[in-house]
């Protein structure tokens, strides 16, 4: 099976996050956009870019574009296993993105996730992120970063969001997300690696319990 990896144009990206990913809905910031395909089909997109945190990268003294969050893999359905497609696109972002040094990821335990695909791919478990809460808009849920940016200071106001947008708003306290570290370098695989915990295996119910782990681990929850 020929796996292609190259550069995603927006209107492909928004197609495979609307169709094929549970959030149907794109990233709400400023994204890196790698295609996939099979055969010359086009399969979907990983997608990267600072997430929720901006300062994603500070815990490990990391600037803002060293550092970036790993936002969505949106794939229809394919031959070629996930976790074969996530290490060539690492692969890709390292030869194109020199300057790039460590990719951050979460696994959402709310959406029954506790990272199998990264531990498939070598990703370094750091325990869970502190939980926080999102707010609960027209049947799904958004950081409340998501939803001032979409629609400015009263997207953080759930008085203002219930006037103006969905009666129903309110806030939901998350479940805590799994959170996996990348390093892109040697230097960089030596300064995280001690934070390395236990992989969390995921119960027959599909949650995988993890410890928090210190003010390292929450770092940059997303």
């Amino acid at each position: 099976m020929t796996l292609r990896i190259d550069w995603a144009t927006p209107a492909a990206a928004e197609f495979a996050c609307m169709h094929w990913h549970y959030s149907k809905c794109m990233p709400a910031f400023a994204s890196v956009r790698v295609g996939a395909w099979e055969q010359d089909r086009f399969i979907g997109v990983v997608m990267f870019s600072r997430g929720a945190n901006l300062h994603i990268g500070e815990p490990y003294g990391l600037g803002q574009h060293e550092a970036v969050e790993l936002t969505r893999i949106a794939l229809t359905e394919h031959q070629v296993p996930v976790s074969r497609i996530l290490s060539i696109t690492m692969r890709f972002l390292r030869q194109h993105c020199p300057g790039l040094r460590l990719l951050v990821s979460y696994a959402d335990q709310a959406q029954g996730h506790h990272g199998g695909i990264y531990q498939a791919t070598g990703w370094i478990y750091v325990g869970t992120a502190t939980p926080q809460a999102s707010l609960h808009v027209h049947g799904s849920l958004h950081h409340k970063r998501t939803l001032r940016e979409r629609f400015g200071r009263g997207g953080n106001s759930i008085g203002w969001l219930r006037e103006h947008v969905d009666p129903q708003a309110a806030w939901i306290e998350d479940k805590p997300k799994h959170k996996y570290l990348m390093p892109l370098d040697a230097a960089m695989r030596k300064q995280v690696l001690p934070l390395s915990c236990p992989y969390p295996k995921k119960d027959a119910e599909g949650y995988a319990p993890g410890l928090h782990q210190g003010q390292e681990a929450n770092g940059g929850a997303a």
